[in-house]
């Protein structure tokens, strides 16, 4: 049966958590890392109770992927995101791939920092696969042995500054500020039976109590199996690193008309981002300081539940 576990701080010390329902039963384990949790195997962690149980409400809670992880990530891999982005699902024959600084990785709850020089701040709900074997060159990943390559899922948010991201074709850099990777609340670790769950969550995203993402792991167009096979050709994974695997379509980002995009073909580059960012700062969607991001993702069935995150846009220095 999975384990949902949660990190918290507890006398200005981490510690991991089993959580059920919303109360956290304290764990005494020797583990720093999520690396080393997930070495210990699920027999492990169940019998390693320890201490008073504490109210989820009441914890102060950590991201529970901690700073050694590489953050691996897909573009573009929702049916529905894929098609208002002018790509057809049905003819795409590779993935895109990018990565986000492990500099980026936040807790589940606090603040995302908008930096004083971005203007178009934007949000990416993901479900995110936790990595559970380390690899050394490619491998061949199937619906057979994936439960050997992820050893589980949480929520990731693919905060993105996309005046960065697309005028400077920057993607790493403008998806790695720190603070634009939200990962947590909860680590749920997944017996081999279960792996069919990542075909079944179910992603939302609200802005301020609006809902502006809703869809199903269901219409990923690159599923897991083959995502780290075609990963593997160019990364070697570990324990503890993490796949986020696409965002559904209604983020705040929105692509020109085909005869816009034409015309802006013809003019210089410099003009041509300007255009870009003056139109693109006319959407209400993009985040400003003050908003609230809240997102959770849930198995159809509820018996996963990643927990939520919840965030507070700050304006930084």
């Amino acid at each position: 049966m999975a384990l949902h576990l949660v990190r918290f701080q507890h006398q200005d010390q981490p510690r991991w958590g089993l959580l059920e329902g919303s109360t956290i039963k304290p764990l005494e384990l020797p583990c720093t890392t999520t690396a080393a949790l997930i070495k210990q195997g699920h027999e492990a962690i169940r019998a390693a109770r320890a201490g008073d149980e504490l109210a989820l409400e009441n914890a102060a809670l950590l991201s529970p992927i901690t700073g050694e992880a590489k953050v691996l990530c897909q573009g573009a891999n929702y049916r529905q995101h894929m098609i208002d982005s002018g790509m057809d699902p049905d003819d795409k024959s590779f993935n895109m791939f990018f990565t986000k600084s492990a500099a980026s990785i936040t807790a589940p709850g606090g603040e995302i920092v908008k930096p004083a020089h971005v203007q178009l701040l934007d949000y990416e709900v993901e479900l995110t696969l936790v990595l559970g074997k380390q690899t050394d060159g490619p491998v061949d990943v199937t619906a057979a042995n994936l439960h050997e390559f992820v050893a589980g899922i949480c929520i990731g948010n693919d905060v993105s500054a996309r005046d960065v991201q697309i005028p400077q074709m920057q993607f790493h850099k403008g998806k790695s500020y720190r603070t634009f990777c939200p990962l947590g609340p909860v680590l749920c670790l997944l017996e081999k039976s279960e792996m069919h769950y990542l075909d079944e969550m179910q992603l939302q995203l609200t802005v301020n109590g609006e809902t502006r993402q809703q869809d199903s792991t269901a219409n990923l167009v690159f599923k897991p199996a083959e995502t780290l096979s075609e990963y593997s050709l160019i990364h070697d994974f570990a324990p503890g690193d993490v796949l986020m695997t696409g965002t559904p379509s209604g983020c705040a980002l929105g692509l020109p008309s085909p005869a816009v995009t034409k015309v802006a073909a013809l003019l210089p580059e410099s003009k041509k981002w300007q255009l870009f960012i003056k139109s693109q700062k006319r959407r209400r969607q993009y985040l400003q300081a003050g908003d609230v991001v809240e997102s959770t993702i849930i198995s159809r069935d509820q018996v996963l539940n990643l927990g939520k995150q919840r965030h507070t846009v700050k304006a930084g220095a």
